[in-house]
């Protein structure tokens, strides 16, 4: 008997993460902060998953520590802060780039859920 990979849609919930996590998955865990809001992403081979609730509407925080709590129940252990706020300031002529995802993964801030 062969065991299927487990694909996450655009959004998963808690559970669905949990039962995806004890059939082989291990996502790269992004918790993102825009302007002191948080949301968390899943990515996994190139997929990327907003956490959600039961009607498919993207989760969000006011801080980290009910983020920490729920991860770390089902057994995530760390992931990477990132940041999505504005890059540049068009009133003063500085121009920005939004940086790609892999830029915000890469230069993120370790954080621990355990």
């Amino acid at each position: 008997m062969t065991i299927q990979t487990y694909q996450l849609g655009d959004h998963t919930t808690l559970k669905q993460l949990s039962q995806a996590m004890a059939q082989g998955l291990s996502p790269l865990v992004e918790v993102q902060s825009m302007d002191g809001i948080y949301t968390v992403r899943f990515h996994d081979g190139g997929s990327n998953t907003q956490l959600s609730d039961d009607q498919g509407r993207t989760l969000t925080f006011y801080g980290t520590g009910k983020i920490r709590e729920l991860l770390g129940s089902i057994g995530l252990t760390h992931g990477v802060l990132t940041w999505s706020d504005q890059c540049g300031d068009e009133m003063i002529g500085v121009d920005g780039h939004a940086p790609t995802q892999e830029e915000m993964l890469a230069n993120g801030t370790r954080i621990a859920f355990t």
